[in-house]
Protein backbone atom coordinates (compact mmCIF):
# COMPACT_ATOMS: atom_id res chain seq x y z
CA UNK A 1 0.00 0.00 0.00
CA UNK A 2 1.20 3.51 0.92
CA UNK A 3 3.32 3.31 4.51
CA UNK A 4 3.96 6.53 5.48
CA UNK A 5 4.42 8.85 8.26
CA UNK A 6 3.18 12.06 10.04
CA UNK A 7 3.92 14.34 13.10
CA UNK A 8 1.59 16.53 14.44
CA UNK A 9 4.01 17.86 16.64
CA UNK A 10 5.89 19.38 14.37
CA UNK A 11 4.75 22.94 11.97
CA UNK A 12 6.70 22.19 9.24
CA UNK A 13 4.92 21.44 6.20
CA UNK A 14 3.45 17.50 6.10
CA UNK A 15 4.49 15.27 3.63
CA UNK A 16 2.58 14.51 0.42
CA UNK A 17 0.55 11.34 1.35
CA UNK A 18 0.09 9.11 -1.60
CA UNK A 19 -3.61 8.08 -1.20
CA UNK A 20 -4.31 6.46 -4.56
CA UNK A 21 -5.06 2.49 -3.89
CA UNK A 22 -5.78 -0.73 -5.99
CA UNK A 23 -9.29 -1.60 -6.82
CA UNK A 24 -10.14 -5.26 -6.52
CA UNK A 25 -13.31 -6.84 -8.62
CA UNK A 26 -15.82 -8.12 -5.60
CA UNK A 27 -19.14 -9.35 -5.79
CA UNK A 28 -21.20 -6.33 -5.04
CA UNK A 29 -20.79 -4.23 -8.32
CA UNK A 30 -20.40 -0.75 -6.82
CA UNK A 31 -16.95 0.60 -5.07
CA UNK A 32 -16.41 0.95 -1.61
CA UNK A 33 -13.25 1.79 0.05
CA UNK A 34 -11.87 1.43 3.93
CA UNK A 35 -10.52 3.64 6.10
CA UNK A 36 -9.79 1.70 9.40
CA UNK A 37 -8.74 4.11 12.34
CA UNK A 38 -6.93 2.13 15.40
CA UNK A 39 -4.84 3.00 18.19
CA UNK A 40 -3.93 2.96 21.75
CA UNK A 41 -6.57 4.24 23.88
CA UNK A 42 -6.02 7.66 24.46
CA UNK A 43 -3.76 7.92 21.13
CA UNK A 44 -7.00 10.27 19.45
CA UNK A 45 -8.25 7.59 17.12
CA UNK A 46 -11.68 8.94 17.88
CA UNK A 47 -10.88 12.99 17.00
CA UNK A 48 -9.30 11.71 13.56
CA UNK A 49 -12.19 9.48 12.90
CA UNK A 50 -14.11 12.64 14.23
CA UNK A 51 -12.93 14.78 11.20
CA UNK A 52 -14.09 12.32 8.63
CA UNK A 53 -17.97 12.43 10.19
CA UNK A 54 -17.59 15.71 10.25
CA UNK A 55 -17.37 15.78 5.97
CA UNK A 56 -20.46 13.53 5.97
CA UNK A 57 -18.28 10.28 5.61
CA UNK A 58 -20.16 7.36 7.50
CA UNK A 59 -18.38 6.03 10.97
CA UNK A 60 -19.07 2.58 11.58
CA UNK A 61 -17.76 2.36 15.75
CA UNK A 62 -17.01 -1.51 16.08
CA UNK A 63 -17.32 -1.06 20.13
CA UNK A 64 -20.79 0.48 19.60
CA UNK A 65 -21.64 -3.30 18.71
CA UNK A 66 -20.14 -4.51 21.68
CA UNK A 67 -22.12 -1.85 23.76
CA UNK A 68 -25.60 -2.89 22.11
CA UNK A 69 -24.77 -6.66 22.54
CA UNK A 70 -24.14 -5.68 26.06
CA UNK A 71 -27.32 -3.95 26.19
CA UNK A 72 -29.28 -6.62 24.54
CA UNK A 73 -27.97 -9.11 27.34
CA UNK A 74 -29.20 -6.46 29.92
CA UNK A 75 -25.88 -5.27 31.20
CA UNK A 76 -24.58 -2.35 31.47
CA UNK A 77 -22.44 -1.27 28.82
CA UNK A 78 -19.01 -0.43 30.77
CA UNK A 79 -15.79 -1.53 30.33
CA UNK A 80 -15.42 -4.53 32.30
CA UNK A 81 -19.15 -6.06 30.79
CA UNK A 82 -17.90 -4.61 27.12
CA UNK A 83 -14.74 -6.15 27.60
CA UNK A 84 -16.30 -9.84 28.31
CA UNK A 85 -18.98 -9.46 25.91
CA UNK A 86 -15.68 -9.17 23.31
CA UNK A 87 -14.27 -11.83 24.42
CA UNK A 88 -16.88 -13.67 24.66
CA UNK A 89 -18.28 -13.56 20.94
CA UNK A 90 -14.79 -13.86 19.70
CA UNK A 91 -14.65 -17.65 21.30
CA UNK A 92 -17.96 -18.52 20.27
CA UNK A 93 -17.55 -16.62 16.41
CA UNK A 94 -13.70 -16.59 15.88
CA UNK A 95 -11.74 -14.09 16.42
CA UNK A 96 -13.21 -11.62 13.23
CA UNK A 97 -17.08 -12.19 14.82
CA UNK A 98 -16.81 -8.17 15.96
CA UNK A 99 -15.85 -6.67 12.81
CA UNK A 100 -18.80 -9.91 10.86
CA UNK A 101 -21.26 -7.92 13.03
CA UNK A 102 -20.09 -4.43 11.78
CA UNK A 103 -20.60 -5.99 7.81
CA UNK A 104 -23.92 -5.31 8.40
CA UNK A 105 -23.48 -1.70 9.51
CA UNK A 106 -21.37 -1.28 6.45
CA UNK A 107 -23.78 -2.20 4.35
CA UNK A 108 -26.36 -0.18 5.19
CA UNK A 109 -23.89 3.04 4.78
CA UNK A 110 -24.34 3.04 1.16
CA UNK A 111 -21.23 5.14 0.47
CA UNK A 112 -18.18 4.70 -1.69
CA UNK A 113 -16.04 5.81 1.44
CA UNK A 114 -16.65 4.44 5.31
CA UNK A 115 -14.72 4.70 8.03
CA UNK A 116 -13.85 2.12 10.76
CA UNK A 117 -13.02 3.07 14.22
CA UNK A 118 -11.33 1.02 16.79
CA UNK A 119 -10.27 -2.35 14.96
CA UNK A 120 -8.20 -4.51 17.19
CA UNK A 121 -6.53 -7.31 15.21
CA UNK A 122 -5.03 -8.45 12.06
CA UNK A 123 -7.82 -10.67 11.46
CA UNK A 124 -10.36 -8.11 11.58
CA UNK A 125 -8.67 -6.22 9.21
CA UNK A 126 -8.47 -9.25 6.83
CA UNK A 127 -12.83 -9.55 7.37
CA UNK A 128 -13.25 -6.07 6.12
CA UNK A 129 -10.67 -6.39 3.30
CA UNK A 130 -12.32 -9.06 2.34
CA UNK A 131 -15.86 -7.16 1.89
CA UNK A 132 -14.16 -3.77 0.86
CA UNK A 133 -12.59 -3.04 -2.81
CA UNK A 134 -10.01 -0.84 -1.14
CA UNK A 135 -8.84 -1.21 2.48
CA UNK A 136 -6.40 1.20 3.95
CA UNK A 137 -5.11 1.49 7.81
CA UNK A 138 -4.28 4.47 9.66
CA UNK A 139 -3.05 4.24 13.46
CA UNK A 140 -2.27 7.14 16.05
CA UNK A 141 0.38 6.41 18.25
CA UNK A 142 1.15 8.81 20.94
CA UNK A 143 3.62 7.75 23.76
CA UNK A 144 2.17 6.10 27.24
CA UNK A 145 3.23 8.85 29.40
CA UNK A 146 0.79 11.17 27.02
CA UNK A 147 -2.08 8.82 26.59
CA UNK A 148 -1.84 8.12 30.15
CA UNK A 149 -2.31 12.05 30.98
CA UNK A 150 -5.17 12.50 28.07
CA UNK A 151 -6.97 9.52 29.66
CA UNK A 152 -7.05 10.84 33.42
CA UNK A 153 -7.62 14.28 32.43
CA UNK A 154 -10.64 13.18 30.42
CA UNK A 155 -12.10 11.60 33.87
CA UNK A 156 -14.71 9.27 32.08
CA UNK A 157 -15.62 6.28 34.31
CA UNK A 158 -12.70 3.81 32.69
CA UNK A 159 -10.14 6.14 33.41
CA UNK A 160 -7.10 4.69 34.80
CA UNK A 161 -6.74 5.03 38.19
CA UNK A 162 -2.74 4.53 38.42
CA UNK A 163 -0.20 4.25 36.21
CA UNK A 164 -0.31 -0.07 37.02
CA UNK A 165 -4.06 -0.08 35.94
CA UNK A 166 -3.11 1.92 32.49
CA UNK A 167 -0.32 -0.37 31.44
CA UNK A 168 -2.14 -3.37 32.84
CA UNK A 169 -4.91 -1.93 30.20
CA UNK A 170 -2.34 -1.64 27.20
CA UNK A 171 -1.02 -5.04 27.91
CA UNK A 172 -4.55 -6.39 27.15
CA UNK A 173 -5.35 -4.63 24.14
CA UNK A 174 -1.94 -5.60 22.72
CA UNK A 175 -2.57 -9.34 24.08
CA UNK A 176 -6.13 -9.05 21.94
CA UNK A 177 -3.69 -8.09 18.54
CA UNK A 178 -3.89 -4.15 18.55
CA UNK A 179 -0.08 -3.88 18.14
CA UNK A 180 -0.22 -5.63 14.74
CA UNK A 181 -3.00 -3.53 13.44
CA UNK A 182 -0.49 -0.72 14.61
CA UNK A 183 2.88 -2.56 13.19
CA UNK A 184 0.96 -3.01 9.88
CA UNK A 185 -0.71 -0.05 9.42
CA UNK A 186 -0.70 2.46 5.72
CA UNK A 187 -0.15 5.56 7.78
CA UNK A 188 0.85 6.18 10.89
CA UNK A 189 0.32 9.62 12.60
CA UNK A 190 2.53 10.44 15.46
CA UNK A 191 -0.02 12.30 17.91
CA UNK A 192 2.77 13.80 21.00
CA UNK A 193 1.42 17.62 20.45
CA UNK A 194 -2.24 19.29 21.05
CA UNK A 195 -5.49 18.73 19.85
CA UNK A 196 -5.94 21.35 17.35
CA UNK A 197 -2.76 19.84 15.33
CA UNK A 198 -4.08 17.00 15.57
CA UNK A 199 -7.27 18.15 13.90
CA UNK A 200 -5.13 19.62 11.04
CA UNK A 201 -3.10 16.64 10.18
CA UNK A 202 -6.73 14.83 10.08
CA UNK A 203 -8.13 17.14 7.93
CA UNK A 204 -5.77 16.70 5.17
CA UNK A 205 -6.31 13.12 5.18
CA UNK A 206 -9.91 13.20 5.19
CA UNK A 207 -9.45 15.86 2.34
CA UNK A 208 -7.33 13.12 0.29
CA UNK A 209 -9.36 10.15 0.67
CA UNK A 210 -12.44 11.86 -0.06
CA UNK A 211 -11.11 13.65 -3.12
CA UNK A 212 -9.57 9.93 -4.06
CA UNK A 213 -13.19 8.51 -3.42
CA UNK A 214 -14.75 11.00 -5.73
CA UNK A 215 -15.89 12.93 -3.18
CA UNK A 216 -15.84 16.75 -2.46
CA UNK A 217 -14.91 17.67 1.19
CA UNK A 218 -16.85 20.13 3.32
CA UNK A 219 -15.52 23.75 2.24
CA UNK A 220 -13.61 24.95 5.79
CA UNK A 221 -14.90 27.50 7.58
CA UNK A 222 -13.36 31.04 7.23
CA UNK A 223 -13.16 33.53 10.41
Amino acid sequence: MFPQGVGCSQTAKHKEHQLSTLRRTTHRGDFVKLVIVSGMPGAGKTELATVFGNHGVPIVVMGDVIRREATRRGLSPNPANTRKIMLELRDEHGPGAVAEQCIKELKKADAPLVVIEGCRSIVEVEVFDRYADAVTTVSVHSSPRTRFARLVARGREDAPRSWDEFRERDLREISVGLGGVIAMSDIMIVNEGSVEELRQVAEEIARRFIADAGGNPVPRETH
